[in-house]
């Protein structure tokens, strides 16, 4: 097993010839899961990446703790390159890591703008405290349905955007890969550079019950993993898209109240390298039967798993 290589686009202008020699070439965008981890201390899912044959990877994703979105692609234009042009690449798959910030992002939204306007529940994920529902319905009593139905059509609009950009250059057909995140817990870990912590104060904000921060957390991020295996297992709206269920991944927990390095957490809302090299091992895997599916048979009609 060889641990994936990873470029950036600037290396691969000064070294043309460097994706040659290896049996995967790979092209990766995403948000701060993906960051290179000599940019930052905390984990880099994409660096513990470990194939059965050589593989590389360049990697567009930005580096640091912003809450990056899902596919901006105004501010990824090295990555609409390297999919579309006709010069790109041959890539033999995309790896992705996006809409987890964008679920934070989302939950952040207040439930009033500054001038006192109240927000419509359409526009954001939590309830505010008059609008919950009966104790019954459990921690969906703090959700927000028809904000998840906004937050869903933006999620689908864009990964259908993505994948209509990856048929219009050299990597046409190629598949597609994205995982799902973990659930963290809200906490007062914020990054070293100073930005969060995320959840946290919004549940604060929300008067959220502090017994109930982790199932609202597991919530959201469950919600995610169901949206983006739903689509993947719709083949003729989302071909080639492959999403693997992290969720499934047993991590150890961070500490309730803990504000720093905790269980396999680096702060509250990224994995620290011990998270990340659990998570990356099960997901290679899963790429690797992709790659290593034997084609159908002569006169017979292939299917594709996610």
């Amino acid at each position: 097993m060889d641990h994936l290589a990873c470029f950036s686009p600037d290396d691969l202008r000064s070294k043309p010839a460097l994706l040659e020699g290896y049996r995967w070439r790979l092209l990766a965008q995403g948000d701060s899961w993906f960051s290179v981890a000599a940019a930052q201390a905390h984990g880099s899912l994409l660096q513990e990446l470990m194939f059965k044959q050589p593989a590389a990877a360049l990697n567009c994703a930005g580096s640091g703790d912003a809450l990056s979105h899902m596919v901006d692609l105004e501010s990824a234009p090295e990555f609409v390159r390297l999919l579309t042009a006709a010069d790109a690449p041959a890539w033999d798959g995309i790896l992705l890591s996006i809409g987890g910030n964008d679920v934070i992002a989302a939950a952040q939204t207040p439930a009033h703008l500054e001038d006192g306007t109240p927000v419509p529940l359409e526009k954001r994920l939590l309830r505010r405290q008059t609008e919950w529902g009966p104790p019954s319905a459990g921690v969906g009593r703090y959700f927000s349905e028809p904000g998840w139905t906004t937050f869903a059509e933006y999620v689908k609009t864009n990964l259908r955007h993505l994948l209509t950009l990856r048929e219009q250059g050299p990597s046409a057909g190629k598949p597609v890969f994205l995982h799902c995140y973990a659930v963290p817990l809200p906490r007062p870990a914020a990054a070293a550079d100073g930005r969060g912590p995320w959840l946290y104060p919004t549940l604060k904000a929300y008067a959220v019950p502090n017994a109930d921060w982790l199932a609202v957390s597991r919530l959201m991020v469950m919600h995610l993993a169901q949206l983006l295996k739903s689509l993947a297992a719709d083949k003729e709206n989302f071909p080639g898209l492959h999403v693997f269920d992290s969720t499934a991944v047993p991590l150890a927990l961070a500490t309730p109240g803990s504000s720093g390095v905790s269980g396999d957490w680096h702060n509250e809302i990224h994995l620290n390298h011990s998270g990340s090299f659990k998570i990356a091992r099960a997901w290679s895997d899963a790429i690797d039967l992709v790659f290593n599916k034997p084609p159908p048979a002569p006169g017979r009609r292939g299917s594709s798993a996610s």
